[in-house]
């Protein structure tokens, strides 16, 4: 057998799990961003062809952290500086957006992921607006963290995505402060993702993770995942699969990302 039918073989063996929010016009979006707009421009029967064929088409617009998303290096600046100590000053313009660790660099992922379900470890559905995740509660996880890995923190919070009011909560809500960044970036993750808009504890006005993750570290954020079906199984391993659009001088892209779990998981 050749590597690549031995390959499909061993996907055929996995489940996938869908693990994207959907997107539709009234959907979540942190007040920092755009909404989504969807406009159906073409009708089925608006032009029909001799054969009697008739197709429809739309109009999206969005934000580029908008829905299920992935943070580029260059989203965030500290003192004037982007991750690598680039002063962003001279490497941005409107037109052209940034010049450095732009989201269309980042390369399709396949890595190992990991799911640390806070909810699981304090006995509850739902962490509460209030609650911080520290460093303890991600070791009482249970599952070790490899370099490279991407991690996915579970708050719960995927469940109020049909209300778009309670998910953005005036953008307070559960997530790791600096220490749990900290103890992401000593474990080399190569990226962090969460179920909230903000992926950190917040109101943080210093954004003092995304600050840590996206310029100290070289660490990528990844929001608004929907993390239920994947706690559900009770997989916490998993091959993580997803691509961002190859933006040109963007600092952020939806992504669809799939999570890959044996076939004895639920």
């Amino acid at each position: 057998m050749s590597p690549v039918t031995d390959l499909v073989t061993a996907i055929g063996n996995c489940r996938s799990i869908d693990l994207a929010q959907p997107y539709y016009t009234g959907m979540p979006h942190h007040p920092a961003h755009p909404p989504f707009l969807y406009g159906l421009n073409k009708k089925h029967g608006d032009y029909v062809n001799p054969g009697g064929a008739s197709s429809a088409s739309e109009g999206l617009a969005l934000g580029a952290h908008v829905g299920t998303h992935i943070d580029a290096l260059c989203h965030f600046s500290c003192d004037g500086k982007l991750f690598g100590g680039d002063e962003v000053a001279t490497v941005q313009t409107y037109a052209g957006g940034l010049e450095r660790h732009t989201v269309d660099t980042i390369e399709p992922i396949f890595r190992r992921g990991v799911l640390l379900d806070i909810p699981r470890v304090v006995g509850v559905d739902v962490l509460p607006k209030d609650f911080v995740i520290t460093p303890e509660h991600m070791d009482a996880a249970g599952v070790p963290v490899e370099p490279g890995d991407v991690v996915l923190i579970r708050t719960g919070w995927a469940r109020y995505w049909g209300d778009a009011a309670r998910f953005i909560a005036e953008v307070h809500s559960p997530g790791p402060a600096l220490a749990g960044a900290q103890w992401l970036s000593a474990r080399k993750a190569f990226a962090a993702g969460s179920d909230t808009a903000p992926f950190e504890f917040t109101p943080s006005r210093e954004m003092s993770v995304h600050v840590h993750l996206l310029v100290e570290s070289g660490i990528h954020i990844i929001e608004c995942l929907n993390l239920e079906e994947l706690a559900a199984s009770g997989a916490t391993e998993f091959l993580f699969v997803a691509a961002p659009l190859k933006i040109r001088g963007g600092t952020g892209s939806p992504i669809r990302p799939v999570a890959l779990v044996g076939n004895h998981h639920a």
